[in-house]
């Protein structure tokens, strides 16, 4: 067999075969059904290539095994009406350990009644929870003996002996489980005008920001008015410091997360306004809590956590008791399963698979529209031109 009659039997196999110039008829419609078809074909190239250069997050769903984990709380709320000298930040969990007016991670920034920071100095950013201003007046102003001994007023115990200020006084009164009650008897919160400073941030804002470092066991933490103490193993806000003072609870969550975000997360809280209905309400949010681990395509590993929530108010009453205590309360538990998302490169093949499947479904297609127009137009012609004719 001569190579001249292989080529012959090879051409036999063209699956393409192609007309003359000549006989090629090039109409308007074919031309507008080429625009389209092209424009169509780039819109979903493009579309196709953005698919592929995001990275793919596989979910996957089992028990979760870890142990000795902190769980960091990241929040950021803001308290319209209600002062940071009357704020109080508390976290406990079932395991028994509490934080009591937590202060170290925890910032303040105190607003005015337009929502406006009134300073920016990191010394009243770090006020404690009952730290009176510093700009209210002093009434005041002799000089103490710095190595003097003041008395607790019955409150000393082995670890508080001398209360030389107004706060080491409530301080020794919230370890022995006492309510602070009348300011004015006591000669440090006198001397200090403990009550004056209070007043002057009656009409005041809070802002709390910052983080808590809890164990990995349910629990909760909230934000109240008033010194929070132990009293016969029962968490307790001294509220009558305030001399029945109704509070408004109207906040906003800014920020709240457990953990560091990670890509697409979705925080359900953040950004959510909640104005109160009417004064000493009680803000309770139920937050289950579901660890997850998110491995990035640079096989780089980060342990945090996503939630979801429900929410529940109710009116507090003013007082301890049936009522409850006015404040916004986080009860939060985890769940025993863990969530991992891996990240992936999409695979190559699959994106030349899809290219394929536009550029010769859409060739096809558009070929299959413009014979049926082209015909279509020739027969309504001949009609035209029969009818003409007769």
């Amino acid at each position: 067999m001569q190579l001249k009659d292989v080529f012959e039997r090879l051409r036999q196999f063209d699956a393409y075969p192609k007309t003359l110039e000549d006989f090629r008829v090039k109409t308007y419609g074919g031309a507008v059904v080429t625009i389209v078809s092209a424009v169509l074909m780039f819109s979903l190239f493009v579309s196709e290539l953005n698919y592929y250069l995001t990275k793919e997050v596989q979910p996957e769903l089992f028990v979760d095994t870890s142990r000795g984990q902190k769980l960091r709380i990241n929040v950021d709320i803001t308290f319209h009406h209600l002062p940071c000298a009357y704020l109080s930040i508390d976290a406990m969990d079932v395991s028994g350990e509490q934080q009591i007016d937590v202060a170290t991670s925890l910032m303040k920034h105190r607003l005015d009644s337009d929502g406006k920071p009134l300073t920016d100095t990191p010394e009243e950013t770090k006020l404690s929870a009952s730290e009176p201003p510093k700009d209210a007046e002093v009434k005041n102003t002799e000089v103490l003996d710095p190595d003097r001994c003041e008395s607790c007023y019955g409150a000393e115990s082995d670890e508080i002996k001398c209360c030389n200020t107004c706060e080491e006084v409530r301080e020794a009164y919230r370890k022995k489980g006492w309510a602070f009650k009348d300011a004015d008897t006591i000669e440090q919160c006198k001397r200090e005008g403990w009550s004056e400073k209070m007043q002057a941030q009656k009409n005041e804002g809070c802002r709390a920001f910052g983080y808590l470092e809890v164990n990995k066991v349910a629990g909760n933490f909230h934000f109240a008015p008033g010194k929070s103490f132990q009293q016969n193993h029962v968490h307790v806000h001294d509220l009558q410091a305030f001399g029945g003072q109704k509070f408004n609870i109207s906040h906003h969550i800014n920020h709240l997360s457990f953990g560091t975000d990670y890509p697409g997360i979705v925080n359900p809280l953040d950004g959510m306004h909640e104005p109160a209905e009417q004064l000493q309400m009680m803000y309770k949010y139920f937050v289950k809590i579901v660890p997850t681990t998110y491995t990035s395509i640079n096989h780089e590993t980060l342990y945090t956590n996503q939630f979801s929530v429900t929410k529940h108010s109710q009116n507090a009453g003013g007082r301890m008791g049936e009522g409850g205590l006015p404040g916004v309360f986080f009860i939060y538990e985890l769940s025993p399963m863990m969530v991992k998302y891996t990240e992936k490169q999409r695979s190559f093949m699959h994106f030349l698979t899809g290219l394929c499947a536009i550029v010769g479904g859409i060739f096809t297609v558009a070929g299959l529209i413009d014979a049926m127009i082209y015909h279509s137009s020739r027969a309504i012609q001949k009609k035209i031109e029969l009818g003409k004719a007769s």
